[in-house]
């Protein structure tokens, strides 16, 4: 009896932008002043966290890291802010190396001046170690 022939695995359809490009396609969907904030998280989180792959998840931005979801954000404009949060792997505090039991995993942002975007920068580069 003949081996049964694996089926070949399915390719990316062409017509699926890749990561980036969805994620930012859905940040400009946002109305202002979300869009610009978007634009800056993405570019922040870019930046300080470049082995992040950016994926549309859920409606909203997400970045994965190895195949995980890491970290997202998205805007309430019901309540005039934005979201920015961390899925479970990444892990914020540590305590010689135990994570801890009570994590500040989203963080509402209602501005996004200098002094936030540093902020943001050093947790993300923190989370991303």
């Amino acid at each position: 009896m003949a081996a049964k022939k694996a089926a070949p695995r399915p390719r990316p359809r062409a017509d699926k932008p890749d990561g980036e490009a969805a994620v930012l396609a859905k940040i400009t969907q946002m109305p202002e002043p979300y869009r610009t904030v978007g634009k800056r998280l993405h570019e922040i989180i870019m930046k300080n966290a470049p082995g992040l792959t950016p994926r549309v998840r859920y409606g909203m931005p997400w970045y994965m890291k190895d195949g995980k979801s890491w970290c997202f954000f998205r805007a309430a404009t019901k309540f005039n802010f934005m979201t920015f949060g961390f899925d479970d792997p990444a892990i914020l505090t540590r305590e010689e190396g135990v994570p801890l039991q009570l994590v500040a995993s989203a963080y509402r942002i209602t501005t996004l001046d200098e002094a936030t975007e540093t902020k943001l920068s050093a947790i993300v580069r923190k989370a991303a170690d």
